[in-house]
């Protein structure tokens, strides 16, 4: 084995960690009787030689030795190296990719094309491993060949044969899921791969096959799905319930500590993953159903009734894994969907009180990002509140805090059975950041936590890290409007640190402008920031001294210069600013004008809405606002805001097409990021609202 391996100049090339003179060792570790080691030359593998999927010079120098390691029986975990081979080789640059390549990346794209040459041209090695000895080699071996082989219609013969043969559970599975891939690939085939699948669904066999051949259904072929396919789902997760324990419960499987003296083996970033894995399926009957149950959602896409449905009658199973992989499941589609989904977020809710402390803080972490949404729970959500005062603030071990998740679910939903739990984080040391905008979402609710807040403001250090002390308080005090805490946040604006203290002044400044008059004691200091011109902090100042003393004149110097700043968060800072005054700010209205055509997207929309608020002209605004809104979905709320004001939303008019096109989309219009963020669901449930109010008429879809 390894013969020719010395004679690869392997020092010459290098890898993701630096130069490959130590691939050798690692392949030979491939093939170590050690455990550990295997573990440690596949990590390293991985970690370097096809570190995030990058193919190197010595990565396809890699290829013929591990195709040597996959031939020979008598090498353990085979099936690692068919994984790792088959990730090597699955690149697959179309001509759209091949366009979009650059210099600098025609080298990686080079290497990408050998290595799935030369995986390809190797993988009839893969036929033979369909019926090896080890289950490991047979679970790789399907996909692999699925993906790389160049006769697809031959591999699909072989995989329906073996599946007669097969007994083994998973691997029956892959077989399955390999045909999926099969059809998705080459698109002729998906024709035969879905008939073939529709026979599995409708045969008398084990659930767990019944159930694969549904998800790939789904996925290379929706139409062909049953009608029923929602109750023939669910009675295929009752064949597969796990035992009583579930989540939290004892595990079918425990893992016996080391005994006395035993030395600790060191485990590699990949063992760990593999732990954290073994430790989530173990005590299942069938630790693949949630994968297959999210191909299956994948396949549905925006069937969102029937995902809905098939959710709920999964909420409602008495096994608790199930009801786990639903409320994850439900995160997914919620936070991706616009759809009715009150009774799937009350049944959520039902698993708050689940004695496994999975499932329940699975549930609380999604009612914690659905805000208003999470309204069918909030029963549920307050007694679990009430229930467990030590989860109210959670510190990590750097101590660092948080506002625990059903506290923040509830107080996101306005609700005052939240105040006692803000008042204990109102009491720690450090105060989580949640707290400000949790009191924020209470609004008058919370306006007895105010003098707490103004006394914890008026001892609060401002050193560099003040920021994580101060900014909640700051936050919370500019939502009540507490102006009585007007002399704490001049402290804040006049004493926080040159190095890092922008954030903080800005929040200061904002708290100032939103007390009002109340900070008259301000004026001095915000005079003197007008002197910053051109800053965003003079602009921010400007707004402030309008809101306290009402005087036009006083601030326009400031902020015109502001709108001619070469600073971007200066433009944005003066032209928000010149909104409030509206028409005593006629006069910015010719720089206004300029700033439409500014190189930053988020200076336009500002200066367009800001133009119309002085103006009271729609139509130099309203081409600005509507191309923002379709060259940035992130946009599309701070149009939304403005567009219903302006009511420009005619029937027949650009606005209006754009408004309907919004509110008849099933898409979240911030899900097709790839990104997920705590606030999406909420940003997109308020642009829902705000096109319900800048239309004439109350048309498309019903708040969700």
């Amino acid at each position: 084995m390894f013969a020719g391996i010395e004679e690869v100049d392997w020092a010459s090339m290098r890898h993701a960690h630096g130069p490959a003179d130590d691939v050798p060792a690692l392949l030979r570790g491939l093939a170590s009787a050690d455990p550990a080691e295997r573990e440690r030359a596949l990590d390293g593998m991985y970690g370097a030689v096809h570190h995030q999927g990058d193919v190197y010079p010595c990565t396809l120098a890699c290829i013929p030795f591990l195709f040597e390691l996959v031939a020979d029986p008598w090498v353990p975990d085979r099936g690692d190296i068919v994984e790792l081979l088959t990730s090597i080789g699955g690149i697959d640059l179309g001509a759209d990719d091949e366009e979009e390549i650059g210099e600098d990346e025609a080298e990686a794209a080079a290497n990408y094309a050998m290595a799935a040459a030369a995986v390809t041209a190797g993988a009839r090695v893969f036929f033979t491993l369909l019926a090896d000895d080890d289950p490991g080699v047979r679970l790789s071996a399907p996909l692999a060949l699925a993906a790389l082989h160049d006769d697809p219609a031959r591999v699909l013969g072989l995989l329906r044969a073996r599946l007669a043969a097969e007994r083994d559970e998973e691997v029956r599975l892959a077989l399955v899921e390999a045909a999926g891939r099969l059809a998705l690939r080459h698109r002729p085939l998906a024709g035969p791969v879905a008939d073939w699948l529709g026979r599995l669904v409708a045969e008398t066999g084990p659930p767990g096959l019944r159930l694969a051949a549904l998800a790939q259904l789904a996925r290379c072929a929706p139409r062909s799905l049953p009608d029923d396919v929602v109750p023939v789902v669910t009675g295929l997760l009752g064949e597969l319930r796990t035992p009583p324990a579930g989540p939290g419960g004892t595990r079918a499987r425990p893992v016996e500590p080391p005994g006395p003296g035993a030395e600790a083996v060191p485990v590699s970033p990949r063992g760990q993953v593999r732990a954290l894995s073994a430790e989530e399926t173990a005590g299942r009957a069938a630790p693949w159903t949630a994968d297959l149950l999210r191909t299956l959602h994948a396949g549905l896409d925006d069937r969102v009734a029937e995902r809905t449905a098939l959710l709920a009658a999964q909420l409602r199973s008495p096994d608790p894994w199930q009801r786990v992989d639903a409320v994850r499941m439900s995160d997914r589609l919620i936070g991706g969907w616009r759809g009715s989904y009150a009774e799937l977020v009350r049944l959520v809710g039902e698993q708050l009180a689940a004695p496994q402390p999975r499932l329940a803080e699975a549930a609380e972490h999604l009612l914690e990002g659905l805000f208003g949404l999470a309204a069918p729970a909030a029963d549920a959500l307050a007694a679990r509140v009430a229930a467990d005062p030590g989860a109210w603030v959670r510190t990590w071990p750097d101590g660092r805090t948080r506002l625990g998740s059903a506290a923040t679910a509830l107080a996101r939903l306005g609700d005052p059975r939240a105040l006692p739990a803000l008042t204990a984080a109102l009491a720690h040391p450090l105060v989580p950041y949640e707290v400000g905008p949790a009191i924020a979402r209470l609004g008058e609710a919370a306006r007895p936590l105010t003098g707490a807040l103004q006394r914890r403001l008026g001892e609060a250090v401002l050193d560099e890290r003040a920021n994580d002390r101060v900014g909640p308080l700051l936050r919370a005090l500019t939502a009540l409007r507490a102006g009585a805490a007007a002399p704490e946040v001049l402290r804040v604006l006049c004493e926080a640190p040159d190095t890092g203290g922008e954030r903080l002044r800005t929040a200061a400044l904002r708290a100032l402008a939103a007390f009002g008059p109340a900070s008259l004691c301000a004026v001095p200091e915000l005079r003197a920031l007008l002197r910053r011109t051109g800053t965003a902090e003079a602009a921010e100042a400007a707004g402030a001294l309008w809101a306290v003393e009402g005087d036009a004149d006083a601030v326009l110097p400031a902020l015109i210069a502001g709108l001619a700043s070469w600073d971007a968060d200066a433009r944005r800072a003066a032209a928000v600013a010149v909104r409030r005054l509206g028409g005593r700010a006629a006069a910015t209205a010719p720089r206004l004008r300029e700033l439409l055509r500014d190189g930053n997207l988020w200076v336009r929309v500002d200066a367009a809405i800001a133009l119309w608020e002085v103006s009271g002209r729609a139509e130099e605004s309203l081409p600005v606002l509507l191309a923002a809104w379709e060259q940035n979905h992130r946009a599309r709320v701070r149009v939304a805001e403005c567009l219903a004001r302006m009511r420009p939303a005619g029937a027949g008019s650009d606005a209006a097409r754009v408004l309907l096109a919004e509110l008849t989309s099933v898409r979240r219009h911030n899900a097709p990021d790839g990104a997920y963020g705590s606030h999406d669901t909420y940003t997109d449930e308020k642009l829902l609202a705000l096109c319900r109010r800048a239309l004439p008429e109350n048309t498309g879809k019903e708040p969700t």
